[in-house]
């Protein structure tokens, strides 16, 4: 648990660095809403958040990945990538950076491939 309130707070710190704190009150409402809807349990939607959150924050870190190109989406454990990255490197990149993160099961890439 200690490791999930660690990386929701770093992605804290990262977002209010950038200015983006309207989008954590909307995206804090809207967690609420998803809790609320979702037949996970909390423990479950919070590890899928803690994974999206540590596989953005992977990206966030990297110089050849862009995390502003790629959704990160995570659900029991499978994180989906949708999203578009200049290259097959890249692409590459963002699928072994998302498999480093803890608790990932499995990977489905829907990343579109723009040769630039």
């Amino acid at each position: 648990m200690k490791t999930v309130v660690a990386t929701l707070m770093s992605m804290l710190l990262a977002i209010s660095l950038c200015g983006c704190w309207p989008a954590i009150l909307v995206g804090g409402t809207a967690a609420g809403y998803y809790a609320g809807n979702d037949e996970r349990d909390l423990d479950e939607i919070v590890d899928d958040a803690s994974i999206t959150a540590a596989v953005n924050a992977r990206f966030l870190k990297d110089r050849d990945v862009s995390a502003w190109d790629i959704n990160v989406d995570t659900r029991n454990g499978v994180v989906t990538l949708n999203g578009t990255v200049s290259g097959v490197e890249k692409q590459e990149r963002a699928i072994e950076l998302t498999q480093e993160v803890r608790g990932v099961k499995k990977i489905i890439s829907k990343l579109t491939v723009i040769n630039q």
